[in-house]
């Protein structure tokens, strides 16, 4: 999912007690999906109610963002629109990786083999229309925005960061930065302990930051050859080159001052693979465009609202079978701290 330029960055490890106060815009289709694919039995089998509806999504959801409500931290959420016209190739072949997964995973369960079984599992989540309009209800109950993109979500996300409406997009994926997003926010939907994949090993996760123009100040690189970096590498709208990472790319892209020399140098380094580069290059003109000036929804507002109980109440315990207590004790921790958050701010306006 979007293109990977972890080999580029050097995030700045961020506590989510330093988000307090701040506004970050949350890619929603992108943390739904973490959920769908982390929260999961044993054996990977989703998480769900006695009438076989889906509640991970809603678990994560509810319970992650009521973590940042206690931090004083603001979610709002963007969820994705129509997928560009250039995704539909990714989009299929994402697809034909899930039934592939789903296929190992029927047979890591009859071979009895639950660790490959939960990995497999994973790797066939699936985010659908409906998951995103109950996230999008349970939302307005807990009083928490959010906006509908006319396409990439990431792209809006990254729209109110450039436009100081939100202090940072909060994504696992790195396509923000492409849109020009100022700040990026990693691991704030998953910090703490985590499992490595097929090993038995756990290793600590933090929230980091990343800060598009002090890296591409010392990368010495513009935000278009950036885009040119993500278009060698492969992004969900092109495949990319073939054995070009972030590291060949940027040694490449440094070179070439238009993207028709940088296609020549790429010409000249990989000879034999001609007809593979140029047909990989075909539509980077359009890719460009669409990092450099996406479609934007500009008609929204921004409120964020008191969380309504009863209505939580009505969709999590009465419709999909959540534990009552639970729910109660984790709204109770969360108005409580909102409480203290607003005494403290009224004594310090007093003095």
């Amino acid at each position: 999912m979007g293109c990977d330029l972890s080999a580029l960055f050097k995030p700045t490890p961020i506590s989510l007690e330093a988000l307090a106060n701040k506004k970050i815009a949350v890619d929603g289709n992108n943390i739904l999906y973490q959920f769908l694919s982390s929260i999961r039995q044993p054996d990977g089998s989703l998480l769900m109610d006695s009438k076989g509806n889906i509640t991970a999504h809603l678990s994560g959801l509810f319970y992650r963002t009521l973590k940042w409500l206690e931090y004083g931290i603001s979610p709002i959420f963007v969820f994705d629109g129509e997928p560009f016209e250039l995704k539909s190739n990714t989009l299929l072949k994402r697809e034909e990786r899930k039934e592939k997964a789903k296929e190992k995973f029927t047979e890591a369960i009859a071979e009895g083999d639950l660790t490959a079984a939960f990995s497999y599992a994973q790797q066939t989540s699936k985010l659908t229309p409906e998951m995103i309009e109950q996230a999008k209800e349970l939302l307005d109950a807990m009083g928490i925005p959010y906006i509908q993109a006319p396409s990439e979500g990431e792209a809006q996300a990254a729209y109110l960061v450039k436009e100081d409406i939100a202090w940072a997009v909060a994504s696992q994926d790195y396509d923000s930065l492409l849109f020009g997003a100022k700040k990026l926010l990693r691991n704030i939907s998953f910090s703490g302990k985590r499992k490595v994949p097929k090993k038995n090993i756990y290793i600590n996760i933090e929230p980091e930051l990343i800060e598009l123009e002090k890296e591409l100040s010392e990368l010495n690189l513009t935000q278009q050859k950036l885009v040119w970096i993500a278009i060698l590498v492969g992004t969900d709208f092109n495949e990319g080159i073939y054995k070009v990472g972030p590291k060949t790319a940027f040694k490449l892209v440094k070179e070439a001052k238009t993207f028709e020399e940088l296609k020549e140098l790429l010409l000249i380094k990989f000879q034999e693979r001609k007809e593979e580069i140029l047909n990989n290059l075909e539509q980077h003109k359009k890719i460009e465009e669409f990092f450099l000036s996406p479609p934007i929804n500009k008609n929204f507002s921004i409120e964020f609202k008191e969380i309504n109980n009863e209505r939580i109440f009505s969709i999590l315990v009465d419709r999909y079978e959540f534990s009552p207590e639970r729910v109660e004790r984790a709204l109770e921790q969360v108005n409580k701290i909102k409480k203290e958050h607003k005494s403290q701010r009224t004594l310090d306006s007093f003095f």
